[in-house]
């Protein structure tokens, strides 16, 4: 009896996934305008994640799907309750324009990613590896941050998320 080398299913499962999260990015993206009164963005979103204090007495909104991954959403809103910008931040074609290593802080990492999905450690590094899963297209990826004991960034790098193993071969 011939057995296929893979499953089509946990394919289907991250198609499945991607286009979910396409929909719901877009959804969210485009009721969400500059100017917009925070108040909306509550009654539209409901609490978000985390709020964290911005200069001049605003605040960003952060709503984020870690540790399932995907979406972190950044609202940042000025001192008068208006939106100035919202934007999806883990994406690839922002990592290399915003982490900066040996300047930032484990602060800044949570005001720009929120909590990691999970954390790891490895031999060569001392300190703790942030992780977070978002999609690339319909690639599952992941954000890996080098944070070192004292809290300073100290490098990044992205890498595929491993597929699950499928032991119904």
């Amino acid at each position: 009896m011939h057995r296929p080398l893979l499953s089509r299913q946990p394919l289907r499962l991250c198609v499945a996934a991607a286009l979910a999260v396409l929909l719901l990015g877009c959804v969210q993206q485009r009721h969400i305008t500059a100017g917009m009164a925070a108040s909306d963005v509550l009654h539209g979103l409901g609490e978000p994640t985390t709020r964290y204090p911005a200069p001049g007495g605003g605040q960003r909104l952060q709503y984020s799907s870690e540790p399932s991954g995907q979406t972190v959403y950044n609202i940042d809103v000025d001192a008068q309750g208006r939106v100035l910008r919202s934007e999806q931040a883990l994406r690839e074609v922002l990592f290399a324009q915003r982490i900066q290593p040996n300047t930032w802080t484990r602060a800044d990492v949570l005001r720009e990613y929120g909590q990691p999905a999970y954390t790891i450690g490895v031999h060569n590094f001392k300190g703790d590896i942030w992780v977070w899963r978002y999609m690339d297209g319909v690639t599952w990826r992941l954000l890996f941050i080098d944070v070192d004991p004292g809290g300073v960034v100290r490098g990044w790098s992205v890498g595929d998320e491993p597929l699950p193993d499928d032991h119904g071969l």
